[in-house]
Formats: C-alpha cells, sequence, structure tokens
C-alpha cells in the first residue's frame, strides 16, 4: 500500500468527521432558500399530520360509541353498512339466541336519526337517538347508567354533552339541575340529565332514552319487533369466539354475528371503503408526502448546481463520490428536522383549534409524531438520492 494512498484515505477519513459542518454551511449559506425549503417541509408535515389527524378522528369517532356497549356479541342484519345506515331484524332472533347455552343476556337497542331543536337558539341539528330497555344498561357509561330511572320516565332522554353546536346554556342549565324542555320529531321531550360520547362525521351528536320513548317518537317509523342491534352477553367464562359461531351456525341467515371487535372493525371499514371520505384522507397524506419531496428536490437540486464547480475541485484533489453524496444525504437530512420541527408545533396547534370548532376527538399521538417524522426523513432522502445524481455525472474535466 503505497503512502499517497495512505495519506488520502486519512484526509478523507478527516474529512468525513467534519462533513455535518459542511453540509450546514451549505445549507444555511443561502438563508432565503434555507428559509423556503423550511416552509415547504413543513407544509407538506402539516398536510400529513392532519389528514392523518382527520383520519384517525374518523375513525374514532364513528366507533366510540360502538366501544361503550356492555356486550360481548352483537347482533346485526346482514344487509346493515354501518349504525349510521342500519337495518333491522326479527326480535325473535334475540329470544332464540337466548335459547344458547352461555348466552346471559340478549337485549334489543333501538337507532334512528332525529331531527334535534336546540333550545337556545331553536336551531336543528340532526342527533343520533338510542333506545333500550332500561331494566338492564348495555352501555359503559357511569353517567347513563346512574339515570336509568329518568328515561324511564315517559318522553324523557339524556343528552349528549358533546354534541357538536352551541349548547352551552342548554348544558348549564341542567348541570344546575334545571329541567330542560325542547322537540324531537314534532314531540315536546324532556332533558334529563347529561353523558359524554362525543360528535362524529355521521352525527352531531347522540341522544339516549327508553325502548318506550324511542317508540313513541318513531309511531310510522318503527316498531317493537324490529330491532336495529342485538347486544348479547354470554355467562362468565364462555368461548365468545365458539359461542359466536354456534350462534351463526344455529340462527336464519337474516341475522349476522360479531364479536365486539368485529362490529368495531365492521364500522371502520364502512368508512374506510364504502364511502369517499376514507379515500381522501389517504389521498391526502400522500399528496403531501409528494409534495415535500418535490419542494425539497428543487430546494437540493439548486444546491448542487451552485456548488458543482467545487463539487469537481473535491473530485480532482481525489475525494470519492460517497463523500460528496454523503454531504448531500446529510444537507437533506438537517432540512428534514428543521422542517418537522415548526410543522409539527403548528399542526399541534391546528388539532387543538380543530377540535374547539368540532368536537372531533384530535390529538397528536407519540406514533404519530414519530412516523410523520419518519416520513419527512424518507421524503427528504429519496430527494437528495435524485439531486445525487447531478454529482455523480460530474466531471472535473468538464467542469474547468
Amino acid at each position: 500500500m503505497s503512502v499517497d494512498y495512505c495519506l488520502l484515505s486519512l484526509g478523507e477519513g478527516l474529512a468525513m468527521k467534519w462533513k455535518i459542518p459542511l453540509a450546514w454551511r451549505q445549507v444555511s449559506r443561502e438563508k432565503n432558500r434555507l428559509l423556503i425549503a423550511m416552509a415547504g417541509i413543513a407544509f407538506a408535515d402539516i398536510l400529513m399530520f392532519m389528514q392523518m389527524g382527520f383520519q384517525s378522528a374518523l375513525y374514532n369517532s364513528n366507533t366510540k360509541l360502538h366501544r361503550n356497549f356492555q356486550a360481548d356479541l352483537v347482533l346485526i342484519s346482514p344487509q346493515a353498512q354501518s349504525i349510521i345506515n342500519i337495518s333491522t331484524f326479527s326480535r325473535r332472533r334475540l329470544y332464540q339466541a337466548m335459547s344458547l347455552e352461555g348466552v346471559e343476556t340478549a337485549d334489543a337497542l333501538y337507532v334512528n336519526f332525529a331531527t334535534w331543536k336546540n333550545p337556545q337558539n331553536n336551531l336543528k341539528s340532526t342527533l343520533l337517538i338510542l333506545g333500550f330497555n332500561p331494566e338492564k344498561s348495555v352501555f359503559k357509561l357511569p353517567d347513563v347508567n346512574n339515570n336509568l330511572d329518568k328515561i324511564k320516565l315517559s318522553d324523557t332522554l339524556l343528552f349528549d354533552r358533546e354534541t357538536r353546536g352551541n349548547f352551552t346554556d342548554t348544558i348549564a342549565s341542567i348541570d344546575k339541575g334545571k329541567t330542560v324542555y325542547t322537540e324531537i320529531e314534532n314531540r315536546k321531550i324532556e332533558i334529563a340529565s347529561l353523558f359524554r360520547i362525543g360528535a362524529s362525521f355521521a352525527a352531531d351528536g347522540h341522544l339516549i332514552t327508553s325502548d318506550q320513548n324511542f317508540l313513541r317518537l318513531f309511531p310510522k317509523k318503527r316498531t317493537a319487533g324490529e330491532v336495529s342491534v342485538g347486544l348479547i352477553t354470554l355467562k362468565p367464562g364462555s368461548n365468545q369466539k365458539q359461542i359466536a359461531a354456534t350462534l351463526q351456525a344455529s340462527l336464519p341467515n337474516d341475522v349476522k354475528v360479531l364479536t365486539m371487535k368485529e362490529f368495531v372493525e365492521f364500522e371502520n371499514n364502512y368508512w374506510a371503503n364504502s364511502t369517499a371520505i376514507g379515500f381522501i384522507f389517504g389521498l391526502g397524506t400522500t399528496l403531501g408526502f409528494i409534495v415535500g419531496t418535490v419542494i425539497v428536490y428543487q430546494i437540493l437540486y439548486s444546491d448542487v448546481t451552485d456548488h458543482l464547480p467545487e463539487y469537481a475541485t473535491l473530485k480532482a484533489m481525489g475525494y470519492r463520490d460517497i463523500y460528496l453524496l454523503g454531504v448531500v444525504f446529510q444537507e437533506a437530512l438537517i432540512l428534514a428536522i428543521l422542517g418537522y420541527i415548526p410543522g409539527c408545533a403548528i399542526a399541534v396547534g391546528l388539532y387543538s383549534l380543530t377540535k374547539n370548532a368540532t368536537n372531533l376527538p384530535l390529538f397528536m399521538p407519540v406514533s404519530r409524531a414519530i412516523l410523520v417524522f419518519l416520513l419527512t426523513i424518507l421524503m427528504c432522502s429519496i430527494s437528495g438520492v435524485i439531486a445525487m445524481r447531478k454529482i455523480g455525472a460530474a466531471d472535473p474535466a468538464d467542469i474547468f
């Protein structure tokens, strides 16, 4: 091994040690270009954060009701598409389910949309109203379970305190124990108490009442024998999947048996695959990634082009392409970090703003912050790889 080769290798080793300052100096040399790059990356990150946040809120808000049911298995009609597009089946199926060993209770749940008149301003909202037999609660919600006796009274309901809209005075009055009246389906009703589920993409909020009150509100639309959802509780120690399979085999094909996990997935699949909104949020995330990649590529390409004579000089001095490529890659990494920080901070603020305005469950989990950071690094790395081709093609003889 020659002395010249050893000296060259030592020089490259020292240069590699200090290539981060070189990358930083090149990135920070043009302040306007750096700010534009940071703004572009931040914009791409905000777009990805918001699309992911909306998609997560879509699934969480539309399945929060499902996760609050007190049941092990669920019966629905095969024609049902979601909780907001539910078909009915015969109540006799619940009685048949009760005859199966291992089944403790089978409760009927009635679901329908209702036009609600805001007692504050008389504006109308669309709420999802749920009716069940209050002799046994089908919810995990303490605020509902503590007020079962109230909804046994005629035309008495419980109101979702996180309903979308201006209900501040109404909620404050109920919290103080005052009686609040309004109208649903042209029928005067009393709001007895409050519970908490929250708005979704499908409904502004929820109302809960007894099955008898539910049927009074929709006398021409529903009968007691037409059930929206069957909620089945199993005896302790029962094999959930085995009983579900047995139940599905023993019941007619006009009902479908689901576990609670499958019921939540059933709702998520509807919003992800049967509606345009799930596709739109996924597409928005992809577009954000592409926009960021293009912006960073333009910045890095311009930087490489401006410094091409310097790169050619280094190549003429003996520096290998891998060193020069490493400099560009580190420029991309620096841009990713500098652009991600303001993008993440702004996204957190927008989450809070949107949550307050819509009552949708928008928040920043650590997993999403890490995922977008990794996507940002990947985005900038792809841009760097593309821009590096300019260096690889540079010939010192052509430059000079």
